[in-house]
């Protein structure tokens, strides 16, 4: 009787695991097995308060083009960095629009940074020069240094995830999947370039 019971009590846990692997889009892109081999986000903007930052997060690597970079040379300034890589169709799809973004904050204190989490730098280099993107790309898939330094703040968990990072270096805001046009992005922006003045 007792032994009944507990499989019983097992099964039912089975199953409410399962329904709630079910209701998360994540889990149900992976179990559908398809042949896409990126994991898409839901599409959902997250916003942090000023309180909730926590503490900056310090990175470094090398961008497509071979230069050392590192979060010091964003010092000061809200910087916009987007997880990507080229085989990933939402990124090809977000690309001009957050070019146009990087565009529209020219000469203000806004920065944007790729980081390429597959390819080599050659690949990453086409993919730019054929989308029309100026800004550079840190080169991430080897060592994934970029992807553990947020790992433990805001996981860009998805591919693409874009993170606005805030002039003292702290995540402001995480687009999980792509940005679906850049009205939302300049807002962020706008808001997190206004945080202190």
């Amino acid at each position: 009787m007792k032994r009944a019971f507990l499989s019983a009590a097992a099964a039912a846990v089975a199953l409410t695991l399962l329904a709630g692997c079910a209701s998360d889009p994540l889990a149900e892109q992976y179990s559908a097995g398809t042949t896409k081999n990126y994991i898409s986000g839901e599409g959902t903007i997250s916003e942090y308060k000023v309180a909730d930052r926590g503490e900056p997060v310090a990175f470094q690597g090398e961008t497509d083009s071979g230069e050392p970079v590192s979060s010091d040379d964003y010092a000061g300034k809200v910087l916009v960095l987007n997880f990507w890589y080229a085989g990933c169709p939402p990124c090809r799809v977000e690309a001009p629009e957050l070019e146009e973004v990087n565009q529209a904050f020219a000469g203000q204190d806004v920065a944007f940074l790729g980081v390429n989490v597959r390819d080599q730098a050659a690949q990453s280099l086409s993919f730019a020069e054929t989308l029309g993107v100026t800004y550079p790309s840190v080169m991430d898939a080897d060592n994934g240094n970029l992807l553990l330094a947020f790992a433990g703040k805001v996981a860009p968990n998805a591919v693409p995830t874009t993170l606005v990072i805030d002039k003292q270096g702290r995540v402001a805001a995480r687009f999980l999947g792509a940005i679906d046009g850049p009205s939302s992005l300049r807002t962020i922006i706008n808001d997190t370039l206004a945080e202190g003045n």
